[in-house]
């Protein structure tokens, strides 16, 4: 059986990235952008450090910004109405994971309209046509959407997230700059990071890694933990370094799944709003050591890639609780929660249990796994 990659069409990278925008939506022969961006990066003036790129290169555009940090079917459907109400043909989502997943469902929904309930879109979806075209620009070090043909929408009706893999989504021109990052605070930024090293870590020890993938895992791994410290503090080298190391773990996780660390996270998201990067964070250590029977060597090499020193003499058991530990320092040092317990209700666990056994990043875990099993990981976290 082959394996299947997919990257983006172009990607820029660097301080002053930003300014290829214009410079591709004009080449490409694009007359109006449709602009998505959440509230909060357009009260901050994040979203004008693009718009000053458009106006000065007259580019017209509306902006787009019914967004929540959770996206929603109904923000997705009123996205979708305002796109065609704009006259635009592409799409330029500034944001992190929340406003370019509604970039790509809008964008999907737009060249495939017999998807335009919303629902139909979870899983992997037969839509026929790529969406309309994507231009994003990344604010966040840690959702790699700019890159991944993933995208996940809240089902608020039921109170669950919709994972979405499709081919068609994936933006045709990524920025990453970090200049765009600058602005975000440290709790943003810790939380991003630490969604990226789970990204890396899970992505690697998938069902379906092999040696393309793991290449780009292992060098996120080390970028990662070599930077989000730095990064938290606003340094330059940190925030250059988590820019590329959370695009490099998109590149790899995007193609080959992840597994029950963002399976049991992204009910918590669903049913308590809880940031996606501090659930996975928080989960991360545990399922590590949950799944640490099913994954050969490949603790010991994320030790190494964590900077652990000695690695090679360890036993294979040492090496694993290396790794693990590494994480958990990791986590302590930029200011997550070490547990569940101020998010999670106990009568919810059985509904948080069964979702997470449902969802679609689940089955790419490395230990098969129950409903049963994952309870007992959400009670041990409490």
């Amino acid at each position: 059986m082959a394996n299947r990659f997919v990257l983006n069409e172009t990607s820029y990278h660097g301080k002053g990235a930003i300014e290829a925008i214009a410079t591709e939506i004009t080449a490409r022969g694009f007359k109006k952008a449709f602009v998505c961006s959440d509230p909060d990066l357009i009260r901050f003036n994040v979203t004008k450090k693009v718009t000053d790129i458009l106006d000065n290169a007259n580019i017209a555009y509306d902006i787009y910004s019914d967004i929540k940090p959770n996206p929603t079917i109904e923000n997705v459907q009123n996205g979708v109405a305002a796109f065609k109400t704009s006259g635009a043909d592409c799409i330029v989502a500034i944001g992190g994971g929340s406003s370019m997943d509604t970039a790509k469902a809008i964008g999907i929904i737009i060249t495939n309209p017999e998807f335009s309930d919303v629902r139909s879109l979870e899983g992997v979806a037969p839509t026929k046509n790529p969406c309309t075209p994507i231009i994003a620009v990344a604010t966040t070090a840690g959702t790699a959407a700019e890159v991944t043909i993933n995208y996940v929408i809240t089902d608020v009706q039921n109170n669950r997230k919709m994972v979405c893999v499709d081919v068609h989504d994936i933006p045709v021109v990524a920025i990453v700059d970090p200049d765009m990052m600058a602005s975000m605070p440290k709790g943003l930024t810790a939380a991003t990071g630490m969604d990226a090293l789970t990204h890396a870590i899970e992505g690697y020890i998938t069902k379906g890694a092999w040696e393309m993938s793991d290449m780009f895992h292992l060098k996120a791994i080390e970028l990662i933990a070599k930077s989000l410290r730095g990064a938290v503090e606003n340094t330059d080298a940190g925030r250059e370094g988590m820019a590329l190391g959370q695009y490099i773990a998109g590149m790899g996780f995007s193609n080959v799944g992840l597994g029950i660390v963002h399976s049991m996270a992204h009910p918590l998201g669903a049913l308590y709003d809880t940031p996606h990067g501090v659930a996975n964070a928080i989960i991360l250590p545990t399922v590590m050591e949950y799944n640490a029977p099913e994954t050969g060597e490949k603790y010991r090499d994320i030790a190494k890639a964590m900077g652990v020193e000695g690695v090679d003499a360890m036993t294979i058991e040492d090496a694993r609780k290396a790794a693990i530990d590494a994480v958990k320092q990791l986590s302590a040092d930029v200011g997550i929660p070490a547990d569940l317990k101020e998010i999670v209700k106990s009568e919810d666990i059985d509904f948080l249990s069964q979702s997470a056994f449902d969802d679609a990043c689940r089955p790419g875990n490395p230990r098969d796994t129950s409903v049963e099993e994952i309870k007992e990981l959400y009670l041990k976290l409490m």
